[in-house]
């Protein structure tokens, strides 16, 4: 609570130094970049194409955090922007673990590899993915489903 207390109080003392409009000017951009960075990155975590989804009853908690979640293989500056946020899988399991310690708990437990792994590139693909297809237990874009049917098993999709 003092953390928010002390960034009132320097918004309060910016806006009364230089005035609403500019801070403003710098901060709205600021807000909305950075929203839009963490609603990507909460996005693409979750909605890729070999997700998984279950009904109750039908998974465990293991099971739907190593599955359930990407490791979004980011570049290294990014890692370290994000503090991690990548080894999101590790972070469903246990939440516990600090973000500088995540990379070290994939190194140290090869049982997290088998999870699916997305690179920046790949990531946007993601985009597309808005429909589950139960049969096919995957997600899977509006374009898959007009497709007549021999064709919709094609991965390359």
């Amino acid at each position: 609570m003092a953390t928010n207390v002390a960034i009132a109080a320097i918004a309060a003392g910016l806006i009364w130094f230089i005035g609403l409009g500019p801070f403003l000017l710098v901060e709205l951009p600021t807000i909305l970049l950075a929203g839009s960075i963490g609603v990507w990155l909460f996005y693409v975590q979750h909605q890729f194409e070999m997700t998984f989804w279950a009904h109750e009853g039908e998974w465990t908690f293991q099971e739907a955090a190593l599955h359930g979640s990407s490791h979004y293989d980011l570049p290294g500056i990014l890692r370290w922007f994000t503090a991690n946020i990548g080894v999101h899988h590790v972070h469903h399991l246990c939440s516990r673990i600090p973000y500088y310690r995540l990379p070290r708990a994939l190194r140290d437990h090869h049982e997290l590899d088998g999870v699916t792994r997305l690179t920046l590139l790949q990531s946007l693909r993601c985009v597309r993915l808005v429909l589950w297809d139960e049969d096919q237990r995957r997600l899977v874009s509006f374009q898959h489903v007009r497709l007549p049917e021999r064709l919709r098993h094609c991965s390359c999709l």
